[in-house]
């Protein structure tokens, strides 16, 4: 068993070493396969695809087929479940849910083939991580149908590695859950992977003292952001990485070894990058800014070809000189992972903002916990409010870094520690009431 998963494990760096054009040809040869089988068995890709070819002989023949966005899946069908789905309900042993952080949920179900895609894509994650079978990880997420959790899951057990699940734990019970099985590597959200660490030294139990050697992150934004990594770095001593991936879309991407960029993992995912209806301005650092789109080449079930992921990402591709030279993935490399989401920038008095921004910023401040932004119009003008659960209890000198570094001027108050909602899952720290 060791020896066949030290020949996969070499078989996916060598996918990483290959040179685009032997990587786009490989692409080339996978979307043929799914398409044909889309067509034959997909009633909504058939309709979608009727006037695209049935096959293609490089990648930039793909612009002749349509794109599909989350909206067109949803429906007022009670059960949820998505349009695109390929075959009746029997045929699938798997049933996910999107978060509905951006509107209703959406439910996506996996056959047994599918769901083997999943879990061997994910090796290429746990490739990125280091992860050994001799390995203990702790999955600080609730059971339920969330997929990350479930695919993480099935991943590591692969692997043949320990895995500890804690779900519908209090954060202290994970403390001592630590304690007591001795986990090397955590799963966890950015956002509770501070609150666990945070909660443990109020309680004087430094997670720096662990077990831990990993923290690894998914599920939002922050595993790429300089001072969430920090955060989480200086709170568990630990190695942090970063995942992406969606319930509707798959595994599609890992942290790079240097922490501060994503990977999209290329043999199982076709990445395109289009331009914004509307640049940032230059002087704001987001230039340059594309919106990611993705196909998943493993997954007849419920398929995604060309799908708009919303995401926005400054994409850089690497030489394969470049690949031996640092030892680092060839695939195509997201600096600084997900910048933001299309459907999440706001505008504030003509500046242009995201979120994530927001969260970057904040996160230079280590003694504050949670926070939440609130948009209110006062007049004929929007007001930021920025409430900070701030140990220090000086929100001056916050305020004073968002408005060097985002020329806006934004009220920040400090508020009593505990008084703002946590979550161990994605975070909703936005409240827009304009």
């Amino acid at each position: 068993m060791r020896a066949t998963m030290m020949q996969d494990r070499e078989s996916r760096a060598s996918c990483q070493r290959w040179t685009r054009q032997e990587l786009e040809q490989y692409q080339v040869q996978r979307f043929n396969q799914l398409l044909e089988v889309v067509i034959r068995d997909n009633a909504y890709y058939r309709e979608k695809f009727k006037n695209a070819p049935h096959s293609i002989r490089s990648i930039a023949e793909l612009e002749q087929f349509p794109f599909s966005k989350k909206t067109d899946w949803i429906n007022d069908d009670p059960s949820g479940v998505a349009l695109h789905h390929s075959y009746a309900m029997d045929r699938y042993r798997r049933y996910h849910r999107t978060s509905g952080t951006r509107g209703r949920p959406m439910v996506v179900l996996d056959t047994d083939e599918d769901w083997a895609w999943w879990v061997g894509t994910w090796q290429y994650v746990l490739d990125a991580c280091g992860i050994e079978d001799k390995d203990r990880v702790l999955m600080a997420f609730s059971f339920g149908p969330f997929i990350g959790f479930w695919s993480a899951h099935d991943a590591c057990l692969r692997r043949q590695c320990m895995v500890i699940p804690s779900g519908g734990m209090p954060t202290v019970a994970r403390i001592d859950l630590i304690d007591s099985a001795k986990p090397t590597v955590l799963f966890s959200t950015p956002t509770y992977a501070i609150h666990l660490g945070r909660e443990a030294e109020s309680r004087g139990q430094s997670l720096r003292d662990s077990s831990i050697r990993c923290v690894f992150v998914a599920g939002e934004p922050g595993g790429c952001v300089p001072s969430v990594r920090s955060t989480i770095e200086s709170l568990y001593g630990a190695q942090v990485m970063d995942h992406a991936g969606a319930t509707e879309i798959g595994p599609w991407g890992y942290g790079s070894r240097d922490g501060r960029a994503l990977h999209v993992i290329e043999t199982e995912f076709i990445a395109e990058f289009l331009p914004l209806e509307k640049e940032p301005d230059p002087e704001s650092g987001l230039s340059g800014l594309r919106e990611l789109v993705l196909t998943s080449l493993g997954r007849t079930g419920a398929p995604v070809i060309r799908y708009r992921t919303g995401d926005l990402v400054n994409p850089v591709f690497a030489e394969v000189a470049e690949y031996e030279r640092k030892n680092a993935s060839g695939f195509v490399r997201l600096e600084g992972g997900i910048i933001g989401r299309a459907d999440d920038m706001f505008v504030v008095r003509g500046v242009n903002v995201f979120p994530s921004s927001i969260d970057s910023l904040v996160r230079e401040f280590p003694e504050v916990g949670e926070y939440r932004l609130t948009l209110n119009r006062v007049g004929a003008l929007d007001e930021l409010m920025l409430e900070v659960e701030d140990r220090w209890h000086d929100p001056k000198r916050i305020a004073e870094r968002l408005l060097n570094n985002l020329q806006l001027r934004v009220q920040v108050v400090d508020v009593p520690e505990g008084s703002l909602p946590k979550s161990e899952g994605k975070s909703r720290r936005i409240v827009d009431r304009r």
